[in-house]
C-alpha cells in the first residue's frame, strides 16, 4: 500500500465544523430571545428552545465524546442531517417558507459540497429540498403580529421554495465542480513536489553513500585484515574464533550495503516488508526501538489474539511507530504495550510511566503545533506533530484513536482500535 493512499477519503475538520455550529446556534438563540422578549412577538417559545438545545447537545457530543479530529463522510452526513432538521424545526414554528431566515437552510449542503463525496452531497440536497417543500405546505403562522400584515399572491409564495431549490442546486453544482478541480490541481502539485523532492533526496543520498563508501572502505579493510590475522593466531580457541568470524562477516556485510547504496541510492527500506499479523508488527517496531533505547518495552498479548495477517501498510507502521516513539521519549523507564484481538476487533494500548499529557492540551490532542503553558512542561521538546501524524495516519486507515492519561500508570495512554472488517480489508 502506498503512503497516503487511504488519505483520499472525504472528511471534514472537526474543530472548524464545531465553531461554525456554535456560530449558528448562538445566532438562533439571539434571534429567538430578541424576537420574544424585545419585540414581544408571540410564537412557540418553549419548543423553539428545545430545538436549539438539540443543536447544543449534539455539538457537546462532538467535543467531548467524538474523539477523532476529522469527521468521516458518513459522520458528517449524520451531523449535517441533524443541522438541516433542527433548523427546519425552528422554521416550522415561526412561519415556514416565508420566514426570511429560510435562506440558512441551504447552508449545510453548500458548506459540505466541496469536502464530501458526491453521494453524500446528493443526499443532503435531497433532504434540504424535501424540507423546503414540507415547509411550503406545512408550518405554523409567522409570530404575531407579523402574520396579520403578511399577505402575498400565491405566485410570489410558491416562487420562494422554487428559488431556494434552484439556488441550492446551482451553488452545490458549482461548489462540487470547483472543489473537484481544485482537488485535482492540488493533488497534481503535491505529486510534482513529491517527485522533485525524491529526485533531490536521491541525488543527495547517492553522493553521501559514495562518499561514505570511499571514506569507510579503508577502515573496514583494516578491520578485515586484523580479523584474519587474529583468526590465524587464535586458531585453537574455538569460541574466540567464532566471534572473530562473526565480526568478519559483519564487516563484509557493511561493505556490501555501502556498495549497493553507492550504485543504487533508491534502495528500499526492508523494515516490515511483508504482510504480518498485528502481533508481529508490534514486535518488529519494539525491536527497532530496543536497538537504540535503554527503556524497557513490555508487550502484553491477549491469549485469544487474532493472528490473521494484515496487508502491508506504511501508514499503520508509521502511525504505531510515532505513538510508541512518543512513549519511549517521554517515559521514565518503561513502556507498556497491550494487544487485544478477537473475531470482531483489534485493539492496541500504549502506556508509559512518564508525567502524562498536560491538562491544558489534553482536549486538543491530535492538532499540530501544541505547546503547554505550564511552567514544568516548557522544557519538554515537542510540538504535537508526532501525535498529529500518528493520529491522522491511523484514522485514515479506519482506526479510532483515543489519547488520555492512564488510570493505571502515571503517564500517557493511547488506545488504537479497529473493526476487523476494516483492518483486514485495507
Amino acid at each position: 500500500m502506498k503512503l497516503f493512499e487511504t488519505s483520499k477519503q472525504y472528511s471534514l475538520k472537526k474543530s472548524i465544523y464545531i465553531n461554525l455550529r456554535w456560530i449558528g446556534t448562538i445566532g438562533q438563540f439571539i434571534s429567538v430571545y430578541l424576537v420574544y422578549f424585545y419585540f414581544n412577538f408571540n410564537f412557540n417559545f418553549l419548543y423553539s428552545n428545545i430545538i436549539i438545545a438539540i443543536g447544543v447537545i449534539s455539538n457537546l457530543y462532538l467535543i467531548f465524546i467524538y474523539k477523532k479530529t476529522q469527521l468521516s463522510d458518513r459522520s458528517a452526513l449524520v451531523y449535517l442531517f441533524i443541522d438541516i432538521i433542527q433548523l427546519s424545526g425552528l422554521l416550522y414554528l415561526t412561519g415556514g417558507i416565508i420566514n426570511p431566515f429560510v435562506i440558512f437552510l441551504i447552508i449545510p449542503s453548500v458548506f459540505a459540497s466541496s469536502n464530501l463525496s458526491f453521494r453524500t452531497n446528493s443526499l443532503l440536497v435531497l433532504i434540504t429540498s424535501i424540507s423546503i417543500i414540507f415547509l411550503t405546505f406545512y408550518s405554523q403562522e409567522l409570530p404575531e403580529p407579523l402574520n396579520d400584515h403578511f399577505h402575498v399572491s400565491p405566485y410570489y409564495y410558491y416562487s420562494i421554495p422554487l428559488a431556494l431549490i434552484i439556488a441550492l442546486l446551482f451553488l452545490n453544482y458549482f461548489a462540487i465542480i470547483f472543489g473537484a478541480e481544485s482537488k485535482l490541481r492540488k493533488d497534481a502539485l503535491n505529486k510534482m513536489e513529491e517527485i522533485m523532492a525524491n529526485e533531490h533526496e536521491m541525488l543527495s543520498l547517492g553522493g553521501q553513500a559514495a562518499a561514505a563508501a570511499h571514506s569507510l572502505g579503508t577502515p573496514l579493510s583494516t578491520i578485515k585484515i586484523i580479523t584474519q590475522e587474529l583468526s590465524k593466531q587464535l586458531k585453537g580457541q574455538k569460541d574466540v574464533v567464532q566471534d572473530i568470524e562473526l565480526l568478519s562477516s559483519q564487516v563484509e556485510r557493511c561493505n556490501e550495503i555501502l556498495k549497493k547504496l553507492s550504485l543504487n541510492p533508491n534502495e528500499e527500506d526492508d523494515f516490515i516488508d511483508e504482510d504480518l499479523s498485528m502481533r508481529d508488527y508490534l514486535k518488529e517496531i519494539i525491536l527497532s526501538f530496543k536497538e537504540t533505547s535503554k527503556k524497557d518495552f513490555i508487550l502484553n498479548l491477549d491469549q485469544d489474539f487474532n493472528s490473521k495477517r494484515i496487508t502491508k501498510s506504511i501508514e499503520i507502521v508509521y502511525g504505531l511507530r510515532n505513538f510508541i516513539g512518543n512513549a519511549n521519549k517521554f517515559c521514565k523507564s518503561k513502556v507498556f504495550i497491550s494487544l487485544k484481538s478477537n473475531s470482531d476487533f483489534t485493539m492496541v494500548a500504549i502506556e508509559d510511566d512518564g508525567d502524562g499529557y498536560p491538562s491544558d492540551i489534553l482536549s486538543k490532542i491530535g492538532e499540530p503545533y501544541l505547546r503547554s503553558t505550564k511552567a514544568f512542561n516548557k522544557e519538554k521538546k515537542g510540538l504535537g506533530l508526532g501525535l498529529f501524524i500518528g493520529k491522522t495516519l491511523l484514522e485514515k486507515n479506519f482506526a479510532s484513536v483515543n489519547c488520555s492519561n492512564s488510570e493505571t500508570r502515571s503517564g500517557a495512554e493511547v488506545v488504537i482500535k479497529w473493526n476487523n472488517k476494516d483492518l483486514f480489508n485495507l
